[in-house]
């Protein structure tokens, strides 16, 4: 039996990716505003409806939403040339999708809302937390995933080639700690919210909600490939530069390490405290050493081919 008819906006995401056959599997009816045809293997078999359109169309929107017992919206920036292009989306965004919602919203925001002094991208979801609630009230409920990784997820394969390929692995500041997520949990454990009663803000964690240190988050990446490089710590100062060529090279896409994006890297608590979490969720499957494992064989089986070391590097004495 159905549960019911619900939306997704950011569906063609990386999350709203694993997100879409979650709710399916849960018994949800599934329509979708995407801008382009979705076709992907995750959604194989399944019955999606398709809204053509965007965040920024208003009959697309009001289609999308006409009907829906609940809509969730996940779509978003990550990345932006400017301030004003993440507060368009993150906020504008989330205001216009409440506005047109019939019953309840879960809205996917991130654990940087936490801390919305930080960079542009954390006051704008928090913005669009406080734009959203002011529109539904009890109707919201908040979910705030820390770190995502998994199959598919261009963001962290960076991450992993560094570890495949490189002698020397960096470390930022040996006292920080990050919570982090394989993609497949936090889409359950969203779909598993979908519904519930709103009126919350809520973050999810893997096993760890304490969090991971740098250190350990890339000689497990480095474990998934057989190696064990050596580590150098990297000063803040040193990575600020790297930012500084970023801003004075400019071009048409935004750059992958801004003076924000800079202080979320080496802000100290990405944790996530027992009284930001909610029991009765579905347990988290992957550990950090499973998830990192689980991700390069998925990256490889999609035809990512990682570089190797260097023979006189990868022999060890």
């Amino acid at each position: 039996m159905s549960r019911g008819l619900v939306t997704v906006t950011g569906a063609t995401g990386f999350l709203g990716r694993y997100l879409v056959p979650a709710l399916a599997a849960d018994g949800w009816r599934i329509r979708v505003l995407a801008r382009r045809d979705v076709i992907h293997p995750l959604w194989r078999g399944l019955e999606v409806e398709v809204v053509p359109g965007d965040l920024g169309d208003d009959r697309a929107l009001d289609r999308a939403c006409a009907g829906a017992d609940v809509v969730i919206h996940g779509a978003g920036l990550i990345k932006a040339r400017s301030r004003a292009a993440f507060f368009i989306v993150n906020e504008q965004g989330a205001r216009r999708v409440a506005e047109r919602a019939e019953g309840a919203v879960l809205l996917i925001s991130s654990l940087a809302a936490r801390e919305p002094g930080l960079s542009d991208y954390a006051a704008s979801k928090r913005a669009g937390e406080t734009a959203a609630h002011a529109v539904l009230g009890e109707r919201l409920t908040i979910v705030r995933p820390p770190a995502l990784y998994g199959p598919g997820d261009a963001e962290t394969l960076p991450l992993f080639q560094l570890a495949a390929a490189s002698p020397i692995l960096p470390l930022l500041d040996p006292k920080a700690r990050m919570a982090m997520m394989h993609v497949e949990d936090a889409a359950r454990q969203i779909a598993a919210l979908t519904g519930q009663p709103g009126g919350q803000t809520l973050s999810l964690s893997d096993p760890r909600p304490q969090g991971y240190g740098w250190r350990e988050v890339f000689q497990t990446a480095a474990d998934a490939f057989g190696r064990r490089p050596r580590f150098q710590r990297i000063p803040n100062a040193a990575l600020g530069v790297v930012a500084v060529m970023g801003a004075a090279r400019g071009g048409r896409s935004a750059p992958m390490l801004t003076f924000g994006k800079l202080r979320e890297l080496t802000h100290l608590d990405w944790s996530v405290a027992p009284g930001e979490q909610i029991s009765g969720l579905p347990p988290a499957r992957f550990n950090l050493a499973d998830g990192f494992l689980h991700t390069v064989q998925g990256y490889a089986a999609s035809g990512v081919r990682f570089r190797k070391p260097p023979l006189q590097q990868a022999i060890r004495c």
